[in-house]
């Protein structure tokens, strides 16, 4: 398959390349950097402008996960601009792109987020629960999706991805959490009893290649681990596996002070089902938290 990829400088990226080069893929990924796509992503070529591409050149898929990372830093009227700019306009610009070539995709995998649902409280969700509405990530995700849906009018198939937090070996959210567990300064965030979804880097990557060759899949997919703990539980779990106390909270309002509306990403949750996407067929190498993190602090 001819694969173009946008994101493919990311964690999630950097992993697809990896493995769809070893399945002897061709990858061309549009990036800001072009001149650091080799030496990230494993057999991939960069492109700087879409138009680089001739319009000849047919393209099997595009998987579409660019967007500035939403987690850094607060929310500031000019992050909130990059962040939409990077994900709906970027998604927009490739959506037109696509438009205007004779020779279209079969598929196009877009990026979003579990952010998608809001703060969904105790209620259990899934695939067809409604957006949340309350807040500015489930308003881009909801955007993001949008802006890739319009592809269907095309006749190509779209499928949405929306990702839990990723746990990795290096990069992600374990990185930033790692120092802190490690001197026995970790705990949970705020009351701790706000679900938490993740998934482990390997299923994340495992079912958007499952979803890229199942031509019956479209639509949204849920990436995420089939069973959800709380926050707390997720702070004792991994102080466990560290061999660590985990008993330092952070209380909410330091939280709030420090980060303004981006700490909802924190103290909200999903308590949230990966439905559809098991009924698709994929089947989790990691459904639960322990042996998840076991296997990545083992790679660390």
């Amino acid at each position: 398959m001819r694969i173009l990829l946008t994101g493919g400088t990311g964690l999630i990226g950097r992993a697809l390349c990896r493995l769809w080069a070893g399945q002897g893929h061709e990858l061309v990924v549009w990036s800001r950097r072009p001149q650091e796509v080799a030496g990230l992503c494993s057999g991939a070529r960069g492109i700087a402008r879409l138009d680089e591409l001739a319009p000849d050149l047919p393209l099997d898929a595009v998987v579409n996960l660019a967007g500035a990372p939403i987690a850094d830093r607060p929310w500031t009227a000019a992050r909130r601009r990059l962040l939409w700019d990077s994900r709906i306009g970027l998604t927009g610009q490739l959506v037109d792109w696509l438009a205007r070539r004779q020779l279209r995709p079969g598929v196009l995998l877009s990026g979003s987020a579990v952010g998608w649902y809001g703060d969904g409280g105790e209620r259990r969700l899934n695939e067809d629960s409604p957006a949340g509405s309350e807040d500015f990530a489930s308003e881009l995700c909801f955007a993001w999706e949008a802006a890739a849906l319009r592809a269907e009018e095309l006749g190509i198939r779209v499928v949405l991805v929306r990702t839990a937090p990723v746990l990795a070996a290096r990069g992600g959210m374990l990185a930033r959490l790692l120092p802190p567990f490690r001197l026995g300064l970790g705990g949970r965030m705020g009351s701790g009893r706000q679900w938490m979804p993740w998934i482990h880097l390997e299923d994340e990557v495992g079912l958007i290649d499952f979803l890229l060759h199942h031509e019956d899949c479209r639509g949204p997919y849920n990436a995420c681990a089939p069973n959800p703990v709380r926050n707390a539980e997720f702070a004792r779990t991994l102080g466990r596996v560290l061999h660590r106390p985990a008993l330092l909270p952070a209380p909410a309002c330091v939280l709030r002070l420090a980060l303004g509306e981006m700490a909802g990403l924190l103290l909200g949750g999903q308590h949230l089902q990966p439905q559809r996407t098991l009924d698709a067929g994929y089947r989790f190498r990691f459904p639960d938290l322990e042996a998840a993190l076991a296997d990545l602090l083992a790679r660390h």
